[in-house]
């Protein structure tokens, strides 16, 4: 217990609602004013100061000085993953009546401090998290190439052969020492996308291909023209594999 890390500090720190607002606002690596993270949180500036001030002593923040501006950033990628985890966290605790309300959320339901950015693609451990993975999860769902059993998710012969002729073997990732696919509770969608080394491979494709890129000091994936017309066209090809 004496070498344990000590996390009371820092959740001490983010639960506070308008301190949680605040790094939920930031959550996709951007730099805010003082006065832009006040009005987000409905702060006062003097307030927002206080609070910026006790995130930033804790290292929970970095401050950026511009002229007479301060702004804000989370201190490290690992601070936002800890948030996410803790969001995805929240999901995956909930009885089963507040998880069937989450599934039947308006898109307003969703939390509308996060970055827009960040809800359409980011990155979730080591694989896509956002609105494009957990649409990834229902196509592949959808055209039989996983299934999605009461505990586990198995990807099916199909799948297998599919994604083979992709570049992604899944022998090849059963070999680690951790699960091949699992759903991950993904916290702006309220439904699941990809995770496992199957996830990581598929993410790690994305990039390589050029679909995906990472803007410098983001958590936020941005969709390039050319992932635009791949996904489009993956999409057709399920939906006929659906017919």
């Amino acid at each position: 217990m004496e070498h344990a890390p000590c996390i009371s500090q820092i959740a001490t720190l983010l639960a506070d609602p308008k301190r949680s607002a605040m790094m939920w606002a930031l959550m996709d690596g951007s730099a805010r004013q003082t006065e832009e993270l006040a009005l987000l949180a409905g702060l006062s500036p003097s307030s927002a100061s206080a609070h910026l001030a006790r995130l930033a002593s804790g290292g929970l923040l970095k401050v950026e000085v511009r002229g007479r501006k301060r702004f804000f950033r989370l201190s490290a990628p690992e601070v936002g993953a800890a948030i996410e985890a803790l969001a995805s966290a929240t999901i995956a605790s909930a009885p089963r009546e507040v998880a069937e309300v989450f599934k039947r959320s308006t898109p307003m339901a969703k939390p509308q401090a996060a970055p827009s950015s960040l809800l359409r693609a980011r990155f979730c451990d080591d694989h896509l998290g956002g609105t494009l993975a957990a649409d990834l999860y229902q196509r592949l769902l959808d055209a039989g190439w996983i299934e999605q059993l009461e505990q586990r998710v198995v990807v099916t012969l199909k799948g297998a052969k599919q994604l083979a002729g992709r570049g992604v073997f899944i022998q090849a990732l059963a070999h680690r020492n951790v699960q091949v696919a699992c759903a991950c509770p993904d916290w702006s969608e309220r439904r699941p996308h990809m995770g496992g080394t199957l996830g990581a491979a598929l993410l790690q494709l994305f990039m390589q291909s050029g679909w995906l890129t990472l803007p410098n000091d983001s958590r936020a994936l941005q969709l390039t023209a050319t992932g635009q017309r791949e996904l489009h066209r993956f999409a057709k090809e399920t939906e006929l594999e659906m017919a």
